[in-house]
């Protein structure tokens, strides 16, 4: 991972400030969730929004109380309890895939041993995990193990490419960019309020650009000033909800 400059650092700073200013401080779990619960949420989470996953999450969760258990129910079962997030098909392959995974290569039904790891040698040993890429890796870094790493998704990439803090053509790239020596404190806020800004205001087409609290700063060359209309956004986040 690439170091921040200052100048970087600092912005990231400004923006986060910003952003609480708008969005204010996020709710976050007071207990966090083990790896291996975050890991399973975050595989629910893709491609849907968090209030269907988080329901997918609970039904899963009610049916497996031991993950172990997934490693003897069929396939389509598991699709069958966490339809409502979609891509049932793939998404209960990727979690029997990856109880499996374990439950040949660790001792336990458990990731709890990477607690004490630092983030560069957890993030090798959690891509290594089937059906576990960068941005689901550093999820669990975040909001299963508190560290000062923020995950890059399509909302987080698209922002920070537009405020000029980096200039990247994925979302793993920019995880790069912006993670070598991220400030301390601050890396749950900003993940979370840079979603909220890209749902609400950001977004990937017609951006509405006039209710921006970070205009003044934003380096993008197609803004839509003239744009000032926001959808409400209720703010619940599945990762700072999941339970074990």
């Amino acid at each position: 991972m690439e170091k921040l400059t200052k100048q970087q650092s600092d912005k990231i700073k400004r923006i986060n400030v910003k952003l609480i200013e708008r969005f204010d401080i996020p709710y976050r779990a007071e207990i966090p969730p083990s790896p291996l619960d975050m890991l399973i949420a975050t595989i629910l989470s893709q491609n849907t929004n968090d209030k269907n996953s988080y329901q997918a999450y609970i039904k899963l969760r009610e049916a497996f109380p031991d993950w172990r258990k997934i490693l003897d129910t069929p396939r389509e079962e598991i699709e069958d309890i966490i339809r409502i997030a979609g891509l049932g098909k793939q998404k209960s392959a990727a979690i029997k895939n990856l109880i499996s995974f374990i439950n040949e290569n660790y001792d336990e039904m458990s990731l709890d041993f990477v607690k004490d790891f630092d983030d560069r040698r957890l993030l090798d040993t959690l891509t290594a995990l089937p059906g576990i890429g960068l941005k689901t890796a550093s999820c669990v870094l975040l909001f299963a193990l508190e560290r000062d790493v923020c995950p890059v998704d399509t909302h987080v990439h698209r922002t920070l490419n537009r405020l000029g803090l980096v200039k990247t053509s994925s979302p793993d790239k920019t995880f790069l960019a912006i993670n070598g020596n991220f400030p301390q404190g601050i890396a749950h806020s900003l993940h979370t309020n840079l979603i909220r800004l890209g749902r609400a205001i950001c977004k990937p087409q017609n951006p509405a650009c006039g209710v921006c609290p970070l205009l003044r700063m934003c380096k993008y060359e197609n803004k839509v000033t003239s744009n000032k209309s926001e959808y409400s956004e209720n703010g619940f986040m599945l990762l700072d909800n999941v339970r074990q």
